[in-house]
């Protein structure tokens, strides 16, 4: 049984409503209590009583205070079966009932089981919110601010960020086109007029892509063998955290080095987190208690000394950030500039610290008033966490289908980055022959993704396998026959391969261990090359990646971080037949001429 598997919340089981009294049906008792007291022909009531008394003679009685349920009509009083039938039918639960009658509990408890699941899915849905987890107290998370007032430029900073242009129109490496369909959201990134990556986004996903969101959590049970604690914090499954995540103060702990996770928490605890990893098939999200709040320039890390600046900057204008930070940095949170602060003046960054330092805030009013678990601060939603992230003069433009989610987009980039909103644009699907991503083909290159098998330019092939443990991808020189020798026929066809292989997994969002399965290279430069030619093709991959060298037998083994569910699982299901495998048994053949066999 996997970690997860162990945290994950099991149904309800114990049928409680077996030992109610008010689910035993005694006979005798009920029949005592409804035995009819006649007195000149009328039927009164007696005290204890566990329901009206049933009318008697040619006149029924009128229901009086203290009735359960209005009075029933006539019928023979000695009917003890039918009576406990009829109580069983609708005194269940009932607190408002007499004597003789118990309070049935519910099953599942708070929702824990897979009926108290579909209820909250089921109540969240009819508050317009389908699909989110638990939320307590009628709270509203804390969300991004998207909508802030525009930030005022002068004309020549502006000039200075436009970012190149021939006649007239903006030119740039990548392309980025939102379409929104059924409340789906689909982001299409092109470099060049070819597909890089894809996001899908439904709406309202409380449950699956909880990436970023800040959670009142409790502790469910702590794992000394495992080093992790499994939290609840609202969603199906529970999270996890490993002790290397948690956040506590040397002071508290007499021991020397780092503390046991048993003694940093315990069972019941109520904590603050924050989701670093969405949850991926029966695993549930990873935690971490060193809360983040990502804005366009700056990530703030409540109360912690952290201080940084990216790397990807040089070294003069690091120099000039690390004045401005050490004016702007609150006393007791740390920063860490991003690469999208370059050539940022100090009012824009005092601006990004001031607006999450006011979200920080908000959350830590709402975390005293919640009850756990609670969703404390959601991330905004794809498109803005794209365009927060990536979006810069590089980009020759963002195309939306949508005209509400164009607004809203334009006005967030007049707030972070005026000297680009020209380059946000509207494809009318009323006015244009063609939806916005047929016209860009992104279907065309979708379902070449969602393939097994991907073709080279010279011939070649990869064939790409999932498997529970790990990803494997297998060269082939297929059609590639060459010219001069095989040593560089296999050569020119592995460093194809090296480049189309990193596109692909950027696009189909691969991650965790894969193995690649190279044509094998006599040369040891040219195996040296090819490992060169992989790890540049995957250098402009955002998501960090790890290369080793490509073995005798031409394997590389490498990894990359796993944070989404994937191109793949976002677009198809399981075989209910097949349950994934691809194949079918056959029933006649394993069964022989027995029964032992069949299913």
């Amino acid at each position: 049984m996997s970690e997860n598997e162990e945290g994950t919340r099991t149904n309800g089981s114990r049928d409680t409503g077996s030992t109610d009294p008010g689910e035993r049906g005694d006979d005798s008792r009920s029949v005592a209590t409804s035995r009819p007291d006649t007195d000149g022909g009328e039927t009164r009531p007696k005290v204890g009583d566990s329901r009206p008394a049933p009318a008697g003679g040619d006149g029924g009685r009128r229901p009086q205070i203290g009735d359960s349920r209005p009075a029933p009509d006539a019928r023979p009083s000695g009917d003890g079966a039918n009576g406990n039938k009829e109580r069983n039918q609708s005194g269940d639960g009932d607190a408002g009932s007499g004597a003789g009658r118990g309070r049935r509990r519910r099953r599942g408890g708070r929702g824990r089981g897979q009926g108290g699941e579909r209820q909250n899915q089921q109540r969240g849905e009819q508050q317009g919110g389908g699909g989110r987890g638990r939320q307590r107290g009628g709270n509203r998370p804390v969300e991004a601010v998207t909508d802030d007032a525009p930030v005022e430029l002068d004309e020549e900073t502006l000039r200075s960020r436009r970012g190149r242009e021939r006649r007239g129109k903006p030119i740039g490496r990548y392309t980025m086109c939102v379409s929104v369909s059924g409340g789906i959201t689909q982001i299409a990134v092109f470099e060049g007029r070819q597909l890089i990556e894809h996001y899908l986004s439904r709406p309202a996903d409380d449950v699956t892509e909880i990436h970023g969101n800040v959670y009142l959590a409790k502790v469910q049970n702590v794992l000394p063998g495992m080093e992790a604690a499994f939290v609840d914090i609202g969603t199906p499954k529970n999270a996890v955290i490993y002790r290397g995540d948690l956040q506590y103060d040397d002071k508290d702990f007499e021991s020397k080095g780092r503390p046991r996770i048993e003694q940093v928490l315990r069972a019941r605890q109520t904590i603050l987190a924050q989701v670093t990893k969405n949850p991926i098939a029966h695993k549930g999200a990873r935690l971490t208690q060193e809360v983040s709040l990502p804005g366009r320039f700056v990530v703030l890390v409540p109360n912690s000394t952290t201080y940084g600046i990216s790397k990807r900057l040089p070294e003069s204008e690091r120099k000039r950030l690390r004045n401005i930070l050490d004016r702007v940095k609150p006393n007791q949170h740390g920063i860490i500039v991003r690469t999208a602060a370059e050539n940022i003046t100090k009012e824009e960054i005092e601006r990004d610290v001031r607006r999450l330092l006011n979200q920080w805030e908000e959350i830590e009013k709402l975390a005293e008033r919640s009850q756990a678990p609670s969703l404390l601060y959601r991330e905004p939603e794809m498109a803005f966490r794209f365009i927060r992230e990536e979006f810069n003069k590089d980009f020759r433009g963002v195309i939306i289908d949508d005209p509400d989610m164009f607004e809203r987009v334009r006005t967030y980039v007049e707030s972070v980055n005026p000297a680009l909103v020209d380059r946000i644009s509207y494809h009318d699907p009323e006015t244009e022959s063609l939806p916005l991503f047929e016209r860009h083909h992104v279907h065309e290159q979708l379902r070449k993704a969602l393939d097994r098998k991907v073709w080279l330019p010279s011939g070649g092939s990869l064939i790409i396998e999932h498997t529970e443990a790990l990803t494997v991808v297998d060269v082939n020189t297929g059609k590639n026959v060459g010219r001069s020798s095989l040593e560089e026929t296999v050569f020119r066809n592995n460093l194809e391969a090296a480049e189309e292989l990193a596109r692909q997994l950027r696009l189909r969002d691969i991650g965790g261990i894969i193995v690649i399965d190279f044509v094998d290279m006599e040369v040891r430069s040219n195996r040296e090359a090819v490992a060169t030619t992989l790890r540049d093709a995957l250098a402009r991959d955002k998501t960090r990646t790890q290369v080793f060298d490509i073995s005798d037998l031409g394997l590389v083994e490498m990894t990359r971080k796993r944070i989404g569910e994937g191109l793949l699982e976002s677009f198809a299901n399981a075989c209910a037949d097949c349950g994934g495998r691809g194949v079918h048994l056959d029933d006649e053949l394993l069964a022989g001429s027995g029964r032992a066999g069949r299913r």
